[in-house]
């Protein structure tokens, strides 16, 4: 198949993206939410909402400086900014109050940044454990595949996959300026989630197809395999995919990084899957043949 003719340009690809992944995590860094760096949100809805410009002005006058502002729907307003005292949020309520406009306050949560550092800890150990997890679970389902490319090696190749499938849409989420938060960690372990699960379907058919012996050449075995499972994986991913654009532009506010963000990593996850795991088993079993 084309796929394993041309793993060379596909390799190129994500090599290209990841560089430029990390890139921008060293020259953006992350913009960390509220959940990771501690602040507080307030949220409220206005009967006629000002303009985001006017609000601005109003909390930089009131030394709210740095705060960001997100309209939602008609009428609400997503206030975030530091750690508030209950005297400063009632200073916050009274300025966005703007000349008297009568508003409701509808969410008020606040976090500390210890609390947020400890959050953020606790992301990194979920995304480890996961990643072990898979890795072992892949190893143990191929530990009787034996030839020509050992189960660990299965798992090897799962785990650098899925280490592409997280590297590539968090730079994207740092070349946007997004806000990374608990739902961005949840976005991320639900994209390993569903790309080892594409992953597995084609790794399955090759060991299927090497109990046949479809062919004696492993390249072949491997090509076959894609072709087998190909539509099957495009299909699936786009269906999910159409879904999740859905729900980016007729959901609601707090949803939209959260549906962009799976949207990218499915469509990486699903290159990975197809252009990038199987074609290393054939790299591997070249090498290993030498």
């Amino acid at each position: 198949m084309f796929i394993v003719k041309y793993r060379k340009i596909f390799f190129t690809i994500s090599i290209i993206t990841i560089a430029l992944s990390f890139y921008a995590m060293a020259t953006k860094g992350f913009n960390a939410g509220i959940d990771f760096k501690g602040g507080s949100i307030i949220e409220v809805s206005y009967d006629k909402r000002p303009d985001i410009e006017t609000l601005i002005s109003a909390l930089n006058g009131a030394g709210f400086e740095g705060a960001r502002v997100q309209m939602a729907g008609d009428s609400d307003v997503m206030i975030k900014t530091r750690a508030l005292s209950e005297i400063d949020r009632q200073k916050l309520t009274q300025t966005i109050a703007i000349n008297g406009t009568k508003m409701e306050e509808k969410k008020f949560s606040s976090i500390g940044p210890t609390v947020g550092a400890e959050l953020r800890a606790k992301a990194w150990y979920a995304i480890v454990l996961v990643i072990l997890g898979i890795v072992l679970f892949i190893a143990y389902a191929f530990r009787h595949v034996s030839e020509p490319i050992s189960s660990w090696k299965y798992g090897m190749i799962t785990t650098a996959t899925l280490l592409h499938d997280i590297i590539v849409p968090a730079g994207v989420f740092v070349w946007l300026g997004k806000e990374v938060d608990t739902l961005f960690v949840v976005a991320l372990l639900s994209i390993m989630g569903i790309s080892v699960h594409d992953t597995i379907v084609v790794f399955d058919r090759i060991r299927e197809n090497l109990k046949l012996r479809v062919s004696n050449d492993f390249a072949t075995t491997v090509g076959t395999s894609l072709r087998q499972t190909f539509t099957r994986s495009i299909n699936t991913s786009l269906t999910v995919m159409l879904v999740l654009a859905t729900l980016f532009f007729f959901g609601p506010t707090s949803t939209k990084d959260f549906s962009l963000i799976l949207w990218i990593g499915i469509a990486v996850g699903t290159y990975s899957s197809v252009f990038i795991a199987s074609p290393l088993l054939v790299v591997l079993e070249k090498r290993q043949n030498k």
